[in-house]
């Protein structure tokens, strides 16, 4: 079993930057596929971004490209997410992924962070 815990959320305000970690724990998740989403109210989970296990191939959502940046520490088993230039509808509560079966199917779930940007 691996055990995701994300940190590095806050309430910032409209250009500021924050980075989100997940540290997983139980086992290696280096041969993972990870991944980034998040949720608003009353939205759908949304994909943020993902990340190959050797970090060479990225996705990034459009609302986030150019802003956001995936990186992943496979030695400390740490996975991150940079976020700058943070807009209000930025806000939601953020959740890291591990072992991508499909688009939003993945094995391992973090509890959650919740990033708040005002305006």
């Amino acid at each position: 079993q691996v055990q995701l815990v994300e940190s590095g959320g806050g309430l910032v305000q409209a250009g500021d930057s924050l980075r989100l970690s997940c540290a997983a724990s139980g086992r290696t998740v280096s041969s993972y596929i990870m991944g980034w989403f998040r949720q608003a109210p009353g939205n759908e989970r949304e994909c943020v971004a993902t990340i190959s296990w050797s970090g060479q191939n990225l996705y990034y959502a459009d609302s986030v490209k150019g802003r956001f940046t995936i990186s992943r520490d496979n030695d400390k088993n740490t996975l991150y997410l940079q976020m700058n230039s943070l807009k209000p509808e930025d806000t939601a509560v953020y959740y890291c992924a591990a072992d991508r079966r499909s688009d939003y199917a993945y094995t391992y779930w973090g509890q959650g962070t919740q990033v708040t940007v005002s305006s």
